[in-house]
């Protein structure tokens, strides 16, 4: 059966070619014209990725990817014409999985769809894996995160870059390795996105303990290592 993505756009034009490429590549397309719809049809399509806009009539962006969050963990690829950082790390906190700025290539759209897609199949088939590690839990299968016993929220990319960096402790990886390996594809934007997400992930699970859990290998990347 094919995945179903519901596309969230107030203008025609870039409705009608994102149909056009998704259908293209066999993808069921539904389509939102504003906010209040986009919801409605989320809870009765369940669509298996959602690509939104952020400027939507009646609820904006934003607040339908909070609401589409607190219900659900399927994939959200936001599409704006804004670029700056501010928004981008807004949209991460909020739980959305890629973010794309206008204009933007279909080609490169359609394939970080694919990507996100095939981590989500992929995680879906896997069974319950659990790291321990000291004073950190993170169990793959729930996408629990705990911090001496305490939880820890985590929207889906961020859980993504732990559980791929705590899975290799000890191994230094580029900010492009870590694109190619979390987001699966060849990014064409700014690899300083690595560089959000880390911050966004220490603020999290560094803050109050006594534990460092991600390191900076100045002029390499960054590697998973626990030290105090």
């Amino acid at each position: 059966m094919a995945s179903t993505i519901l596309v969230v756009e107030d203008e025609e034009l870039v409705q009608e070619l994102l149909r056009l490429y998704l259908e293209k590549e066999g993808y069921a397309v539904e389509a939102a014209w504003d906010g209040e719809e986009a919801l409605s049809k989320f809870r009765s399509n369940n669509p298996d990725l959602v690509i939104l806009d952020i400027m939507l009539p009646k609820k904006d962006g934003w607040t339908v990817c909070r609401e589409i969050r607190a219900m659900s963990n399927a994939p959200i690829i936001m599409l704006t014409a804004k670029g700056e950082e501010s928004d981008r790390v807004l949209g991460l906190d909020l739980g959305a999985d890629d973010y794309v700025c206008k204009p933007f290539s279909p080609i490169e759209l359609v394939a970080r769809v694919k990507a996100v897609l095939r981590r989500t199949s992929l995680a879906n088939q896997d069974g319950n894996r659990v790291l321990f590690y000291p004073g950190l839990t993170v169990n793959y299968d729930s996408h629990l995160v705990e911090v001496d016993g305490r939880r820890v929220s985590l929207t889906p990319k961020e859980f993504e870059l732990l559980w791929f960096l705590a899975s290799h402790p000890g191994k230094v990886y580029s900010r492009e390795q870590l694109l190619s390996y979390v987001w699966d594809y060849d990014y064409l934007g700014d690899p300083r996105t690595v560089d959000t997400h880390i911050k966004r992930l220490r603020e999290k699970l560094e803050s109050g303990v006594k534990q460092r859990y991600i390191r900076t290998v100045w002029g390499r990347g960054y590697k998973f290592e626990v030290a105090e």
